[in-house]
This record gives structure tokens, sequence and C-alpha cells, in this order.
């Protein structure tokens, strides 16, 4: 079996993150790492190939050079090897043309399982995983919780507030994880160092028959048109000493804000 995970290197939520001038996600000023809700794709791989004879998972990212960390985390959890599509004319591009870049990396692969996280950390639209499954034309199991892989039976556990529901498919196919499917390993030292020797390949959109037209900020159908800083937190209303008065001020204050 062969699995294909795609990952996408996002800016560090705990840095300072910003948008450039050009109205994109900075990710070259700003630190970036393996997007939290990817790291639960590879893991369920992993998990996979423990009990398969034989697998063998291959990570695919697209996105500037400093993106190759994205894989690196993922080669040291315990993936086999990786696909990087780096070209300056990807910059600026959507779901939509992110699915298609990423539809076409994956095709060389020949994958039998698809594997993606539910959403990414910075975009967070949920959308990447069944535009790409339309693309591959790959039955899609998204937000799973649960994964079972019997032969080529795959079974996913979807989980809402209502009920569970359990889907069935036959490989190929492509599955998206929730961050309740798994636990996340941490990298060990041994798989930090053999992360060193497990090939990377490098591909630019000529590689894959991509005309730069078809992707980048000119391409896009979603923009963003305007943005502006969040105002500082302020210091809020408090009342030093109770001089009687203090319950009254209180009740005004909810009522102000229609907390009351």
């Amino acid at each position: 079996m062969k699995i294909v995970c795609c990952v996408k290197y996002v800016p560090d939520a705990t840095a300072d993150r910003k948008f450039a001038a050009d109205h994109t996600v900075d990710r070259v000023g700003v630190d970036g790492v393996l997007s939290e809700l990817d790291e639960y794709a590879v893991e369920e791989a992993l998990q996979i190939r423990e009990g398969a004879d034989d697998c063998e998972i291959i990570v695919v990212t697209v996105g500037p050079e400093p993106a190759r960390a994205a894989i690196l985390k993922s080669l040291q959890m315990g993936a086999d090897a990786g696909v990087h599509v780096v070209d300056e004319a990807i910059h600026g591009s959507d779901a939509v043309g992110t699915s298609l870049v990423l539809a076409k990396a994956v095709e060389r692969q020949q994958a039998d399982l698809v594997l993606c996280g539910m959403a990414s950390t910075d975009g967070s639209m949920s959308v990447v995983p069944a535009m790409l499954a339309e693309r591959l034309g790959l039955a899609q199991l998204t937000f799973g919780t649960e994964v079972a892989v019997d032969g080529t039976t795959v079974r996913v556990r979807r989980d809402d507030d209502a009920a569970s529901e359990i889907i069935e498919a036959t490989l190929p196919v492509l599955i998206s994880v929730t961050d309740q499917a798994n636990e996340p390993r941490y990298p060990s030292f041994k798989g930090i160092m053999a992360a060193k020797k497990k090939p990377v390949q490098t591909l630019t959109l000529a590689d894959l028959g991509i005309d730069s037209s078809e992707v980048g900020t000119e391409a896009a159908w979603t923009k963003v048109e305007e943005m502006r800083a969040r105002p500082p937190r302020s210091a809020g209303t408090i009342v030093a000493a109770d001089d009687g008065a203090g319950a009254e001020r209180l009740v005004e204050f909810l009522a102000s804000q229609k907390f009351i």
C-alpha cells in the first residue's frame, strides 16, 4: 500500500503572525511549523502502516523553500519520503489553486490512500481535502475520528453533535482526519537522525504540467481586500473600593454590554 499525506507549512501560532504587503500571509518573515492538524494525518498513516505488511508513506507539501521543514518533521515522525512543490508562481494561490497543484503532485505517486488534516491552522477553510478528492476522482471520507483499513476496505467513523456514522469505501480513497483521531507522536532521536537520509523530491509547476496562469494571486477565486491590526485589549472597568454602590455599578455595566 502507498499512502500520501498532504501537509502544510504554516506560521507558528505563538509567533507574531501578519500579512505581507500584497495582502497574503507572510510565510517567510515569520517562524513556521508543520500544521498541527496535519500531524494527525501523518500519525494516522503511521498507525495504518504498523498494521500493514508492506506500506510506504510519502508526504507532499506546496510552499516556499522554508516549507521543506514541514516535510522534515513528517520524516522525523516516521514517513518514508517527501515531495516538495516549490515555485514562485504559486505565491498567493487560494484553496482552488492549491488543490490543483496538490492533485498533480499526488497523481504522480499513484497512491492507494490519500490522507489530509481536516483543515490548515492558518486558513481554516476545510475545503482542500474535498477539492483534492474531486480532482483525483476519489471517494472522500472527511472529518474522520476513527479509521480502520482491512485489505481494500476502509471504514471511517464521523462524529457530530447529534450522532456518529460509519462510512465505508474501497481503496483508492481520500480521508481527512480530525484532532480526535489520534495523538501524534514526538519524533525520537533515532527518527530525527534517520530523517536526514530520507529522499525529498523537489518539483516545479513545469514538472507537473501546470501553467503559471492557473495559480497564484491573479488566478485566485478569493482574495483579502482589506486588513487591520487587532485593537489592543483595554484595561477594563475596575471598581477600586466598594463604597456601597459597587453592586449597582456592576449591574449597570452588565446591562450596558447586554449581558443582562
